[in-house]
C-alpha cells in the first residue's frame, strides 16, 4: 500500500513571484518518535482481551521485541517514502520541466496517521502566477498527474521486483481466527 497527498502550495502576495516549485514530502525523523507512541498505544488494546496470548500467539505490546519490530517498520516505511518521493521529484523535473525544490520532511498530519509509505506533494504554488496558470490548464494538470503516475508505476515495479527476488513475503499475524469467524 501506499498514500499520496496531492495539494498545491502558496506564499504572502508579497513575496508570491519569488516562490516556484514542486516539493514532496515524508514524514519528518522529529514525528517519529510520536508515530511510535501511537502504535504501541493502539496496540495495548490486545492486553483488554482475556486471552490474548493465544489469539495472538504469544504477542506482547509491551516486550522490547515488539518495540524493536515497530521501529524497524517504521525505518522501512520512512525509506519507502523517501524512495517514491525522489521519483516523483525526478519526474516533476524531468516530464514536466517544473523547478524542484526537493524532497523534505515534516510532521504533516495527513503523514503521521499512515502505516505505509507516504508522500505528501505540493504540485506548485498558486500565488505564483506563472504556476497557477499552468496548474489550472489542463495540459498542466494531465502532464502534473502523468508524473506522479509514472513515479509511482517505476516505484512499483521496483518493490515488486525486490518482493519477487526475496519469495513469499512473511506476514506478521496479529489476529488468530477461531472456527467461529
Amino acid at each position: 500500500d501506499l498514500f499520496i497527498s496531492i495539494h498545491c502550495n502558496a506564499i504572502a502576495k508579497k513575496h508570491a513571484h519569488k516562490a516556484f516549485g514542486t516539493e514532496t514530502y515524508v514524514l519528518g525523523l522529529h514525528r517519529a518518535a510520536s508515530n511510535l507512541e501511537v502504535s504501541k498505544r493502539e496496540n495495548e488494546a490486545v492486553l483488554l482481551e482475556s486471552d490474548y496470548k493465544s489469539n495472538y500467539d504469544g504477542f506482547d505490546p509491551n516486550s522490547p521485541e515488539t518495540h524493536i519490530m515497530l521501529s524497524l517498520i517504521q525505518n522501512a516505511y520512512l525509506n519507502q517514502s523517501i524512495a517514491f518521493a525522489t521519483k516523483i521529484e525526478k519526474q516533476f523535473k524531468t516530464a514536466t520541466s517544473r523547478t524542484s525544490r526537493g524532497v523534505k520532511q515534516a510532521g504533516f498530519l495527513v503523514l503521521r496517521a499512515t502505516t505505509m509509505p507516504s508522500v505528501l506533494i505540493e504540485a506548485g504554488f498558486l500565488s505564483n502566477t506563472n504556476e497557477e496558470n499552468f496548474l489550472r490548464t489542463e495540459r498542466g494538470q494531465y502532464q502534473m498527474a502523468n508524473a506522479i503516475f509514472s513515479a509511482f508505476s517505476e516505484y512499483r515495479s521496483e518493490v515488486e521486483m525486490i518482493e519477487n527476488e526475496k519469495g513469499p513475503k512473511p506476514m506478521m499475524v496479529a489476529y488468530k481466527a477461531n472456527s467461529a469467524d
